[in-house]
């Protein structure tokens, strides 16, 4: 009997032991970034493992990522969750700031709120949500909304990396926020994981034929002339 019980716990612990790996490194192509071009700034790219097979569970209650606003910033610019993540968003400027999306990835609006305070918002959904602030128009970022506890943003070398995933069938896609949709999708490839290493090619992402379109405030409107900040806030641009 013995023998048997740990033969059972033995089997358990080989099955909860398997697991694979996939690793990889985009390189940004075509891009009229001049971080990109001088400096070779592949960073921000988001890349994710959909299982093919079943949905998997939301983000654990609780679960919470931040994005903060200094210097008149969003930073990360591009921040992937997984969906059922609430993102703070706190002030750490010395002026008023509201963020807001009127994408569909997710609508939201928190309002305008002083420095030193924050607000909260819990993203249900898949999708890309693009991120402005209805006081300053040079402020944006992305949050990548995603069904799958397994993604990674690109750092400046391009890399990323994927750990500790279960054997099964899988697709690998990525988002780019000056990519068009065309060329994301083509991106898009099917990859069978066992309890090895993949190591993939470089995968290359081409920002051809993105177009920027300028964004309108959360009315839907032009923005009016920059709000003068510089009297409590000389070192940040207009």
């Amino acid at each position: 009997m013995r023998t048997f019980f740990s033969s059972l716990v033995a089997l358990a612990a080989a099955t909860t032991l398997v697991a694979g790996s996939v690793s990889g490194r985009v390189e940004l192509r075509d891009s009229q970034d001049a971080a990109v071009r001088k400096h070779m700034d592949f960073s921000g790219v988001v890349a994710w493992l959909e299982p093919v097979a079943g949905s998997p569970d939301p983000a654990p209650a609780g679960t919470i990522a931040k994005m903060i606003q200094k210097d008149k910033t969003f930073t990360p610019h591009v921040l992937p969750i997984r969906v059922g993540t609430s993102v703070d968003f706190p002030n750490f400027d010395p002026i008023f700031h509201n963020a807001f999306s009127n994408y569909n990835g997710q609508l939201f609006d928190v309002g305008l709120y002083p420095p030193g305070t924050s607000r909260r918002v819990r993203f249900a959904r898949p999708g890309v949500v693009r991120v402005f602030c209805n006081i300053h128009a040079n402020m944006s970022a992305v949050i990548v909304v995603l069904n799958t506890p397994y993604f990674e943003a690109t750092q400046k070398n391009g890399k990323f990396q994927f750990n500790d995933i279960p054997p099964g069938e899988y697709t690998l896609r990525f988002f780019h926020e000056r990519a068009t949709q065309t060329t994301l999708d083509s991106l898009a490839r099917r990859i069978t994981i066992g309890d090895g290493s993949i190591t993939l090619p470089a995968i290359g992402i081409s920002e051809s034929g993105y177009i920027v379109i300028p964004h309108h405030n959360k009315y839907g409107h032009d923005y009016t002339d920059p709000p003068d900040d510089g009297g409590i806030y000389p070192a940040v641009r207009k």
